[in-house]
């Protein structure tokens, strides 16, 4: 696999040491600015289903035109909130040559998983982003709305995914998707990476976009509850690597299956590689 490091500079944000931890009275402020900052993004999530969301969407234009219009919004409204989170010092956001981000164009976008927020920190950086989404957000009425919208993806089905990840990817869309599957567990470096991603670009002869989320406080993790505010501000470091062509990967008939596993194997080794130096959460 060519070489998908990032070039540039290094990122400080994630390997500064983070501030002191917050207890007792001084942790109120805190944790009230972090819990108000998601109350307003479910809130916001639920009137912008119910107003702005499909009035852009139903206004006059074609139907690619109408889920641009949306994605855009949804990528100011996901910016807003990770200002809020700033505001309130949950978060600190570092990226380099973010540009790559903002201008891609039909790319699998992949990334570690190791926050709860890590794909709306994603979407704020890209103006066209697509999700492949389970099937109990398009029940949840915060954020139904937002999805069926936007022309997120269902995971509905192997081949009825295939065929929408296709056509996403066809009208310029790039397309988010964490191979780790859940947010990291506690302990590990990354999850095992699941075969989806490769699978995707190897069918859909789409080219990858690897990105790598560095954080250097332990906070908004798997095993933590949305309202257990870090004590601490968690820096994230955006990472922005090289483009991985799918023609590295092509496969020929039946083949497809040999190919997805050995892109998924390099790919979790990159990762692997590239975050076993990050943060010691035990320190």
């Amino acid at each position: 696999m060519a070489n998908p490091a990032p070039q540039g500079a290094q990122f400080n944000v994630a390997y500064t040491l983070p501030e002191k931890r917050r207890a007792g009275i001084h942790y109120i402020p805190r944790w009230l600015g972090g819990v108000s900052c998601y109350i307003a993004f479910g809130l916001g999530g639920l009137l912008s289903s119910l107003t702005i969301l499909p009035l852009l969407r139903f206004w006059p234009g074609t139907p690619e035109a109408r889920i641009i219009r949306v994605q855009k919004a949804v990528h100011f409204m996901f910016k807003g909130f990770v200002a809020m989170l700033t505001w309130a010092g949950v978060i600190k956001v570092s990226t380099h040559n973010a540009e790559q981000l903002h201008s891609a164009k039909g790319v699998i976008v992949i990334a570690n998983h190791p926050s709860l927020v890590d794909v709306v920190v994603l979407i704020s950086l890209m103006p066209n982003a697509g999700c492949i989404v389970k099937q109990g957000l398009w029940r949840n009425p915060f954020l139904r709305g937002v999805v069926s919208c936007a022309g997120y993806i269902p995971n509905r089905g192997a081949e009825l995914m295939l065929e929408d990840c296709r056509e996403v990817l066809a009208r310029g869309t790039n397309l988010i998707i964490f191979p780790e599957g859940t947010r990291t567990v506690f302990g590990s470096i990354i999850n095992e990476f699941a075969r989806g991603a490769a699978n995707i670009a190897i069918r859909t002869q789409a080219d990858i976009l690897p990105v790598v989320l560095r954080t250097n406080v332990r906070g908004l993790t798997k095993e933590q509850p949305w309202y257990e505010i870090p004590r601490q501000t968690m820096g994230m470091a955006v990472e922005i690597g090289n483009t991985i062509s799918h023609q590295a990967y092509q496969a020929s008939l039946g083949e497809h299956a040999k190919m997805a596993r050995q892109l998924t194997r390099d790919l979790e080794q990159y990762y692997q590689q590239q975050l076993e130096h990050n943060y010691d959460f035990t320190q």
